[in-house]
């Protein structure tokens, strides 16, 4: 076709459509014609689009525009199946695809989906009140769009909005002491022992649920983190190794503890040495529907509502920070992997993680004594009897 100066184009082709408008035609390294993806008001607005797209030919940085027609909701859900996830993490990503990215993504084409969609889809969860959701869709959203990018579908990610996966955590709350005693008494003797584990070792509802008999070692006063078992929303136990690789660790129990360790393995623990520390009456794996009944019953009868029992590790981290434990100890003791990869290697000594246990054991013995000691009135009584 040819240009204003009369000769014809070298590479590509334009001309007008019925409309008024012009099309710009180009052919692909395959050899293969194809339209510019938009029409364009003037033949020189088209013939500009030409140069721009045969100069980023000659750089490498030409995407096919077809290559991203493919449909979200299947390519978001075989990157999730592509990718080696923790059982909890997979449930999570697949339940926020579900009911908060799909509903308005998932018949677009990868190709199809623009940041200002992004931002008003983004914007509109937020206005629900649910900001930390938004804030792990738009994280999961931007990843597989950031394949998508990798995979040469789209040449640049749409999500691009500033802090968008940014969540800003209400403070957690955190029991005391003395309410962590109350709650133990309420929740039972059966139950108690995953109550002081969670608030005074910081151990996960995941951890506690696949402790066994050959982890805990009385005689050297050691509990053994080995293995996870979170609960499904299905029901099923998904066995496996903790969280992060720093989750396998070794803790202190504390001395004030040792007693209560002794009581539960001899009445409540699985037989056998490879037998589970925690079961129901029947003698099957606890299950997180039956203990929350008991913990919610529990804590409403203390007036607090708010507290999740994961809560109690936080009430374990506040404790163990007031011993004076410093950051790497802090972090063995939650079982976290290091912001900084240096200290990933670094292990806690023996003798800090008993300081830890020690403290807390002190701080809990404390409490107890002081609810055993006698008011006045009762010392008087005492004497006039």
């Amino acid at each position: 076709m040819a240009n204003n100066s009369g000769r014809r184009r070298r590479w590509g082709s334009v001309r007008k459509l019925p409309s008024g408008r012009f099309q710009a035609r180009y052919p692909g390294p395959d050899g293969a014609l194809r339209n510019a993806p938009e029409t364009f008001e003037t033949k020189a607005d088209a013939e500009a689009w030409l140069v721009e797209t045969e100069a980023d030919m000659r750089r490498g940085d030409w995407r096919d525009p077809n290559a991203g027609a493919v449909n979200f909701l299947l390519y978001a859900t075989a990157w999730i199946d592509e990718r080696d996830l923790a059982p909890l993490t997979e449930e999570l990503y697949r339940r926020l695809l579900r009911l908060h990215i799909a509903p308005t993504f998932g018949e677009s084409d990868v190709k199809d989906i623009t940041a200002p969609q992004v931002r008003s889809w983004r914007a509109a969860l937020r206005k629900r009140g649910i900001k930390t959701t938004a804030a792990k869709s738009y994280r999961l959203l931007k990843s597989v769009m950031e394949t998508a990018v990798d995979d040469e579908l789209i040449r640049r990610n749409p999500c691009r909005v500033k802090g968008g996966g940014k969540e800003v955590a209400a403070e957690r709350p955190h029991a005391t002491i003395e309410q962590v005693l109350q709650l133990a008494e309420l929740m039972g003797p059966r139950w108690q022992l995953m109550v002081f584990i969670a608030a005074f070792m910081a151990l996960r509802p995941e951890e506690q649920a696949e402790l066994r008999r050959r982890d805990v070692d009385l005689e050297k006063g050691v509990v053994w983190i080995r293995r996870a078992a979170p609960e499904l929303c299905t029901g099923e136990r998904a066995v496996g190794d903790p969280k992060s690789e720093a989750g396998k660790r070794a803790l202190r129990i504390p001395p004030e503890l040792l007693p209560e360790f002794e009581r539960h393995l001899r009445w409540y623990a699985q037989e056998g040495e490879d037998g589970l520390l925690f079961v129901g009456e029947r003698g099957a794996p606890f299950r997180r529907s039956t203990f929350g009944r008991k913990w919610r019953k529990a804590r409403k009868k203390l007036g607090l509502d708010h507290l999740r029992f994961y809560d109690l590790r936080h009430t374990g981290n506040v404790l163990a920070a007031g011993t004076g434990a410093s950051l790497r100890d802090l972090m063995a003791f939650m079982g976290h992997n290091s912001p900084r990869a240096a200290l990933i290697y670094q292990h806690s000594t023996e003798e800090q993680q008993t300081k830890i246990s020690d403290g807390i054991s002190a701080a809990v013995v404390d409490i107890r004594t002081r609810r055993r000691r006698p008011t006045a009135d009762e010392t008087k009584e005492a004497r006039e009897a």
